[in-house]
């Protein structure tokens, strides 16, 4: 097991060639709302002057100091000249109106929990699903799991808007959002070969509107968190899509339109990303390359799927696991890397991407943590959270097996036992 957060500033020098290569990547990030300022920002007192980036095959650390985290957008641009504000770009304009005539944002009356589900999340399509190991109708069963024990009622769960077009435009291109008109195309994000055969209208309704409905309550969990100050989608998680790339059964990227809509509507300058899913971030890993206002944490098994060597320069605090990685030693490293986060980044939300596919016997997380070991990695987050006044929102993301659902439910339940998070008759 690594923990490669501590590599010396002479590896920033490394193999500029590949930065260069991503710069012309990043390109895509043209439909972004996000505003940067002509150089990259430094993150911490202590660190004065590092830069934002790594090179090639260091590991990054993204450090800003309190002021500068405290500048917005338009802060931004109006340092870039002593003389006149620079004009906002036609493309950040458009992004920024796009958020705020976005329906995502629903007012949700105190009487219903900030837990996030629609019954449009299971996806039941011709019996296709069953040839992806992914468990499709996990999130209908940990919701079914809390209301039947009690937990929690039906009538206080929160049913969020499908993401439409313009709100997916936030962060994706028109270009990506075309391609999955295609089926096959679609066939290859989803890893089901069959699906490339299905006539596109029917994947839309069958596959990917249940995503999108996802992707909304992923947005609006955001905006629960700060007024509540926690919330959890059962659902979204899809880390590996990013702005013009879809893969790993994740065909939209709800973690960085998340975000983004935070950005702009909730007027928050810092996002903590704190990703624990089994296997690497890469889609927000990319969309935030180039961000300093988003700080993500990746505690990941470095010896499966994706392996995007290019995306891991862009994590600020790598935790590489190996395949076999037990509980205790898992617990061990999540405890250093939490400790180590509280002194490089002051959050003002913090986004839990909450894979159980860690679970010891999940065939593709390949890694042997314990469904006590999950319950007490969920509360140790939430604790980091609440101890520091931070609101954070979960998201649930991968998990191959039929006992994720009940192994999710369960650590809500102790979650609510803990008094981390209220449930139920605890509304009041």
């Amino acid at each position: 097991m690594q923990n490669t957060h501590s590599k010396t500033w002479g590896h920033r020098c490394a193999k500029g060639a590949a930065r260069h290569q991503f710069t012309t990547e990043s390109s895509r990030h043209r439909n972004r709302c996000s505003s940067l300022p002509p150089f990259r920002a430094t993150r911490a007192a202590g660190f004065p002057g590092r830069r934002r980036r790594r090179c090639a095959g260091a590991a990054t650390i993204r450090l800003v100091s309190n002021a500068t985290r405290a500048l917005s957008s338009s802060h931004w641009r109006r340092m870039a000249s002593s003389s006149s504000p620079a004009p906002v770009p036609a493309g950040e304009s458009l992004c920024q109106k796009r958020i705020l005539s976005s329906r995502l944002y629903l007012e949700v009356p105190p009487s219903k929990a900030p837990v996030i589900y629609s019954p449009a999340y299971d996806i039941s399509f011709l019996g296709l699903e069953k040839l992806h190991p992914f468990d499709s109708a996990k999130w209908g069963r940990i919701c079914r799991y809390l209301t039947r024990e009690g937990h929690l009622e039906k009538k206080q769960l929160v049913e969020p808007l499908e993401a439409c077009k313009e709100d997916l435009l936030v962060v994706h291109t028109e270009e990506y959002l075309k391609s999955l008109k295609c089926s096959f195309r679609v066939a290859n994000i989803v890893e089901v070969p069959p699906v490339s055969l299905v006539p596109n209208w029917i994947v839309q309704k069958k596959l990917l509107y249940p995503f999108r409905k996802q992707v909304g309550g992923s947005i609006l969990s955001a905006k629960l968190a700060l007024e509540r100050g926690w919330a959890i989608n059962v659902g979204g998680g899809f880390h590996h899509c990013s702005a013009q790339e879809g893969g790993g059964f994740c065909a939209y990227a709800d973690i960085s339109l998340c975000i983004q809509f935070a950005f702009v509507r909730l007027n928050i300058s810092s996002v903590l990303i704190i990703d624990l899913d089994a296997h690497q971030g890469n889609g927000h890993e990319k969309d935030f390359a180039h961000d300093g206002r988003v700080y993500i944490l990746d505690m990941y098994n470095a010896g499966i799927y994706p392996f995007d060597f290019t995306a891991m320069q862009y994590i600020d605090q790598k935790v590489e696991l190996v395949s076999g990685t037990e509980t205790d030693e898992y617990l061990e490293q999540l405890d250093k890397a939490l400790e180590v986060s509280k002194s490089r980044f002051q959050p003002q939300l913090i986004v839990y991407n909450a894979g159980t596919d860690i679970l010891d016997g999940d065939p593709l997380g390949r890694l042997k943590i314990s469904p006590e070991g999950v319950v007490t990695r969920d509360e140790k987050v939430f604790r980091y959270a609440k101890d520091r006044n931070i609101p954070l929102l979960m998201l649930t993301s991968g998990g191959y097996m039929k006992s994720s659902a009940r192994v999710i439910a369960d650590s809500i339940i102790n979650l609510s036992n803990k008094n981390l998070i209220e449930l139920g008759s605890q509304l009041g």
